[in-house]
């Protein structure tokens, strides 16, 4: 936006300053012309003068000091005679032309242009003594177009600083202006992707214009609400969960009172089950709080945590048991750190339960392209059925509940990765994770 409002302004005002800095530029060039004729008038008449006395002489001296100025120069034309055949010329651009005679023969004088300037034909009379129209001196002034002088160019120059410092004040006019809506909305936009941290955000103090002033107070009042229904929400949660352990606690004293041992054994694990999915829905509700919407974790650390966690049952059962890290720094995934234990708790569970206890096992971890990370985990059981889909919940070919593989593969998709599943190179299966990176 920024640019954009700079770049316009640019555009507007260049073509501003063009359209009246060119003709400024022509007009300054015909004041100088017109400048010269003035001086020229005012030449012709002071030569006029000198002439009308007969003196050459005095006529020659006068021309030589007048046309030390190039830009208007004086000739006076005298008629042939018998010393002067073909005329005489007192001056630096002798010759005569049809104009020059036309104007001694008749007494009129004139003015015609001459190669983009002037020349000014001026017949003399020398008074009563005069033998005849055709022996006038004839005054020929030239005023020669204006060229790249020095008070030309100066001119042109003052017009073009003075164009160039419109210009620049112009385009730091759009830039403090585009400054006011875009730093502003800049904050709002930092502010709205800090939403749904595990902190809560600090409203944004409401500055700019009156449109970004009125946008930024409304979200902050969104924000405060939307903040106010989620404790709301957690905090009824939170009780629900405080009011269902009372009854819980009785019924548990109940069942233990029960003489049957099956009975109690039987209502006791209902209770614990019941007990455990409390539990999980307020961890659940609670999971925002925690993570913030879009959660992050170290996949290489919680991977490694996990690995030296069950690296001991391994060496109880004599298992091989090998964990190979590629990284060789942190690596961020978009999972929670929570999610990603019971992700890799799942995969070496199924590894440890479905496979005989020799069975060798390989944890690999690599980089996946595009950010994230690579789970690979290789046994050397049984492998997977033919035609086995284990994402399927109720379905894991091995009398389970088949749910883990379905808890990480809804992981993994939400992570932005996915799950896949083949031969393993140690003989047995091979489980794929793939964990996308923070958004």
């Amino acid at each position: 936006m920024r640019r954009s409002l700079i770049l316009t302004v640019a555009a507007a005002v260049t073509m501003v300053l063009l359209a009246m800095l060119v003709p400024m530029a022509v007009l300054l060039r015909s004041y100088a012309l017109e400048d010269r004729l003035s001086r020229a008038a005012l030449e012709v008449q002071a030569t006029e003068t000198v002439v009308s006395d007969g003196d050459k002489g005095a006529v020659a001296a006068y021309l030589d000091k007048i046309n030390r100025d190039s830009d208007v120069v004086t000739t006076v034309l005298y008629p042939p005679s018998d010393l002067h055949p073909d005329g005489e010329a007192i001056g630096p651009s002798p010759g005569e032309d049809e104009d020059v005679l036309q104007a001694r023969l008749t007494g009129q004088a004139s003015v015609e242009d001459a190669d983009g300037g002037a020349e000014i034909l001026v017949p003399v009379s020398l008074g009563v003594s005069s033998a005849a129209p055709s022996e006038t001196p004839v005054v020929r002034v030239e005023v020669r177009p204006p060229g790249l002088e020095s008070d030309i160019v100066r001119s042109w120059l003052v017009l073009f600083v003075l164009g160039a410092a419109l210009l620049g004040g112009a385009l730091l006019l759009a830039d403090r202006l585009g400054r006011s809506f875009v730093v502003p909305i800049r904050r709002l936009a930092t502010y709205a992707a800090t939403l749904g941290d595990r902190s809560p955000p600090t409203p944004v103090p409401p500055s700019g214009p009156p449109e970004v002033l009125e946008l930024t107070t409304a979200m902050n009042r969104l924000v405060g609400r939307i903040e106010s229904l989620l404790e709301r929400e957690r905090a009824g949660v939170a009780d629900v969960s405080h009011r269902l352990r009372t009854p819980m606690t009785a019924l548990r004293l109940r069942i233990d009172a029960l003489t049957e041992p099956d009975d109690r054994a039987r209502l006791s694990g209902d209770l614990d089950e019941l007990q455990a999915t409390v539990d999980h829905v307020v961890r659940e509700a609670r999971r925002s709080e925690r993570e913030g919407v879009v959660p992050q974790a170290d996949a290489v650390a919680v991977v490694a945590e996990r690995a030296r966690f069950w690296e001991p049952l391994a060496e109880d059962q004599g298992r091989p048991f090998e964990v190979r890290v590629e990284p060789s720094g942190p690596v961020l995934t978009r999972t929670s750190e929570e999610d990603l234990q019971a992700l890799v708790d799942v995969l070496l569970d199924n590894v440890f339960s479905h496979t005989p206890d020799d069975a060798p096992v390989l944890v690999t971890l690599a980089a996946r392209a595009g950010g994230g990370l690579v789970l690979s985990v290789d046994d050397g059981g049984p492998g997977f059925p033919d035609g086995l889909e284990v994402t399927d919940r109720g379905a894991s070919g091995a009398g389970s509940t088949g749910l883990g593989l379905s808890i990480v593969d809804k992981t993994a998709t939400e992570s932005g990765g996915g799950l896949s599943w083949g031969a393993s190179a140690l003989g047995g299966g091979r489980v794929v994770v793939e964990l996308g990176p923070p958004a």
